[in-house]
């Protein structure tokens, strides 16, 4: 049995469209509530490999297939890759710092003897005088003086006070290309022989950055889908060629109200979310949106504003991070999100316009031709065979108000389109009669009833990609 084999438990008009992402750490590390995730809406399942072992990463994996199937729901696993590690390293005590003070660094310094603050990453190689260094989530703030013999100087900013292992970020400093790390390449080694659908690559800054990546999955003839995170200031000049090369994007506002001014970050993710839909590619919109719940069983109601407006201007998903991998109410936390998310859906007072890309491909000439017609004669889904998932992107982005229900043969792409809007997608055989079959079996099972209108997209060659190319509209009997 396969994990679409089981109808869905909640009726058609009732499916949440906008996707949830969760993550799983020591809050969520059971079957039980990897299961308690995915019921209480789950989409996607996140696994931070900055953090645990292959090992557990392996038993997560079985675990969330395993519930995956027993509730009959795809699930979209996410491997999220460290990237470079640009901490501060071990010291003892707290480090008082003075505007206008000399504060240095060295690569694995020892503080004590040497007066230089240890850093867990080479700063030395990448960084120049006059480019500005954030420490301790932007709390101090220095320039680059110069750097001298592996040494980074700087003169701080502001008063404050530092710890160890806090994050540094470096909204000036050109990596050129250099942020897959040793350790994600083990990562990606591991995660090409895992069952993942989805790898986020940290810190991207240019879509070469993409490009780097999809060679190396090549190489490691992995099928993961490459998400590209936005939390640097050189991805935000550079959004427009990430999202184009990308699979999916995700706007990670942690480090990106560290990177860029706070006040920017609202524009930059309706920036990013516009993109998406531009290029048919999903958006995710991460961190702190539910933060409080990490400690308390109740969102603030500035919480349920930020979800629901990530809903209202367009967004696949939304995503939780430490709520449910490190909270006291990871399952609550979901269940929050979903009924945040289903609220707004079907009260939304607007409908968000972005700016549309010409498009006069095949695909998306035919992907206007199936919402236009589902609209006209008010269809009450749309079916449609897909072999990459390319034709239900096409179709999601133009966020139809009607259900997409997409049927492939691939379950990698089931998978993957479990976190797209709108979207309920379904592995069955390579078949010239698929898309009728699953709306047979989907009438059969009371999702969809007799008398319903469905339009119905299919090729005349089952199984290969790009070969849509007939609509048809069906009344079910």
């Amino acid at each position: 049995m396969h994990q679409t084999d089981i109808a869905p438990k909640v009726p058609l008009q009732k499916f949440k469209r906008t996707k949830t992402i969760a993550t799983v750490g020591p809050s969520t590390n059971t079957y039980e509530q990897i299961l308690g995730l995915i019921k209480a809406g789950a989409n996607g399942i996140r696994l931070n490999f900055s953090h645990g072992t292959h090992e557990e990463r392996t038993q997560q994996i079985n675990w969330i297939r395993e519930a995956s199937e027993a509730y009959g729901k795809p699930v979209a696993i996410i491997q999220d890759l460290q990237g470079p590690k640009i901490r501060l390293g071990d010291f003892d005590g707290v480090v008082e710092v003075k505007a206008g003070q000399a504060l240095s660094f060295g690569y694995h310094a020892n503080y004590i003897e040497t007066g230089h603050l240890p850093t867990q990453y080479d700063l030395a190689k990448k960084v120049k005088a006059g480019e500005r260094i954030y420490l301790f989530d932007g709390r101090v703030r220095t320039t680059v003086t110069q750097v001298r013999q592996g040494i980074v100087h700087t003169r701080v900013e502001n008063d404050g006070f530092l710890l160890k292992r806090k994050g540094m970020n470096l909204p000036d400093t050109d990596f050129g290309g250099d942020i897959i790390t040793p350790k994600d390449r083990a990562d990606l080694i591991y995660g090409s022989a895992q069952d993942i659908d989805y790898v986020a690559l940290s810190f991207v800054q240019t879509e070469d950055d993409i490009s780097r990546l999809r060679t190396l999955l090549k190489g490691m003839k992995s099928t993961a889908r490459i998400i590209a995170k936005i939390e640097t200031k050189a991805a935000v000049d550079n959004l427009d060629a990430i999202v184009r090369e990308a699979d999916a994007v995700m706007i990670a506002r942690g480090d990106l109200a560290v990177e860029t001014p706070a006040e920017s970050v609202p524009i930059v993710q309706r920036k990013i979310i516009g993109l998406g839909l531009r290029y048919a590619k999903p958006t995710i919109v991460a961190t702190q949106m539910l933060a409080s719940m990490v400690e308390m069983p109740e969102p603030t109601r500035a919480e349920v504003s930020d979800v629901a407006t990530a809903v209202l201007i367009g967004a696949d998903c939304v995503m939780l991070s430490d709520e449910t991998a490190n909270g006291k109410y990871p399952i609550e936390a979901v269940e929050t999100m979903k009924r945040i998310v289903r609220y707004t859906e079907d009260n939304a007072p607007l409908k968000v316009q972005y700016p549309e890309r010409e498009d006069h491909s095949r695909q998306a000439s035919i992907s206007k031709a199936i919402l236009s017609l589902a609209d006209s004669i008010e269809a009450k889904a749309i079916v449609a065979e897909t072999r990459s998932g390319a034709t239900a992107l096409q179709l999601a982005a133009r966020r139809p108000n009607v259900p997409i229900i997409a049927v492939t043969s691939d379950v990698r792409t089931t998978q993957q389109l479990a976190i797209v809007f709108g979207v309920k997608s379904y592995t069955r055989p390579i078949d010239a009669h698929a898309a009728t079959k699953l709306t047979n079996w989907l009438r059969d099972k009371k999702v969809l009833h007799r008398g319903d209108i469905v339009v119905t997209a299919s090729g005349k060659h089952p199984g290969v990609v790009g070969t849509t190319d007939t609509i048809k509209v069906r009344v079910l009997e």
